[in-house]
């Protein structure tokens, strides 16, 4: 391994680490992903639309220091009211 691919490397464990740090990512699916957006007040969702061959919508929200994550090969409906914050990608760690 070269000097630099060692040192992206370890960047990459390191941002991994710090997100694991500062809390847990929940995937779920989207019916229950809107089941978690009607337990919050003043939901904020962060979504994006990708994929290669064919369009896939990600969802992101918080709550009660988890992040939940859905994906989904449709919009999911979200309740009036939630804030929405379009994103160029959503990247979740493996």
């Amino acid at each position: 391994m070269s000097v630099a691919g060692g040192i992206a490397a370890e960047a990459e464990a390191a941002f991994a680490n710090a997100i694991k740090a500062n809390g847990v990512i929940v995937e779920v699916m989207p019916d229950v992903f809107q089941a978690v957006l009607g337990k919050i007040e003043s939901p904020l969702v962060i979504y994006a639309e990708g994929g290669f061959f064919s369009t896939n919508y990600h969802y992101l929200v918080s709550y009660k220091g988890f992040a939940f994550v859905a994906i989904s090969s449709e919009p999911i409906s979200l309740p009036p009211g939630v804030e929405t914050i379009l994103a160029e990608k959503i990247w979740v760690p493996q």
